[in-house]
């Protein structure tokens, strides 16, 4: 009796999981203190010794589209659809911004904090879930920049017209999110016994955007090439978020709801492979 009485008296009880699907989302509510305690952790740590601090979410898209514009816009000539280019490359430059910080920084996830995971519990999921919400500030600070070059087009007279399909941007973003969640959950799983992915994931997302139209418009692709350039799940969701704010792009319902099919079998691999790994991997890293 006395047993009984004290195991009442825990307000958590772990237990090995049941399933791979078993995400333990209450755990996930009851720490959700410690979720925006290493989002905070994240920013301040990020820009505590810059002297610029948080102007760098401005300065990086922002020279990155100047730069865009001068090589692929002046130099080689590329398409923007008759968008001012600035604002086509800010476009792009946003969205995949967000995809690629979640995902390149949720492959190392275990690597990064194999120390913290081997010595207290909480949910695992927390960690992962953190980068997703502290890239959300970042693309948030960078969705400024861009409405604000929106409203020095129109002010100036640039051609482009938002449209309803812009209410599409909440579903667009956490589309991105997820996306480069489940990618990143696979990766840091499968670093955590090859390491060598950690170096390939950091010039493959580089490589992975000129396969993506961050720099030219689905329109503008080679025919040979076009087909190719479709099945990256991150072509849809860039056309789309373009075609809602800028009235340019090639949004369609296949390529939005393959986009969201993608995404949704990314997420649910990331989360099986993500289950199975946090088993074991203190004893491989």
């Amino acid at each position: 009796m006395e047993h009984e009485d004290a195991i009442k008296e825990w307000d958590l009880v772990i237990e090995p999981q049941h399933s791979l699907l078993d995400l333990n989302l209450k755990d996930v509510w009851r720490y959700r203190d410690l979720l925006w305690l290493l989002v905070k952790r994240d920013f301040v740590s990020f820009y505590k010794q810059t002297i610029l601090g948080p102007l760098w979410f401005f300065i990086q898209p922002l020279f990155t589209t100047i730069i865009f514009t001068f090589i692929f816009g002046n130099l080689a000539g590329l398409s923007t659809d008759g968008l001012p280019q600035p604002l086509f490359y800010m476009a792009g430059i946003t969205a995949w911004n967000y995809f690629a910080d979640c995902l390149t920084k949720t492959s190392t996830v275990f690597k990064d904090n194999a120390n913290i995971f081997g010595k207290v519990y909480f949910p695992r999921l927390i960690m992962p879930l953190s980068i997703v919400v502290s890239n959300l500030v970042r693309f948030g600070v960078q969705m400024l920049l861009f409405f604000l070059m929106m409203a020095y087009y129109a002010y100036t007279g640039g051609s482009f017209t938002p449209n309803a399909y812009v209410l599409l941007s909440p579903m667009l973003i956490l589309l991105m999110a997820l996306l480069g969640l489940g990618l990143g959950l696979v990766i840091t799983a499968l670093t955590t016994k090859y390491r060598d992915l950690a170096f390939l994931i950091t010039f493959g997302v580089q490589l992975m955007m000129y396969g993506t139209t961050v720099i030219y418009p689905l329109s503008a692709a080679p025919a040979k090439y076009r087909a190719l350039i479709e099945l990256n799940p991150m072509t849809g969701i860039i056309e789309a978020f373009r075609y809602g704010f800028l009235g340019q792009g090639e949004f369609t319902v296949s390529s939005f709801g393959y986009s969201v099919a993608f995404t949704l079998l990314a997420l649910l691999l990331g989360v099986v492979i993500f289950n199975k790994t946090e088993k074991t991997f203190v004893d491989t890293v």
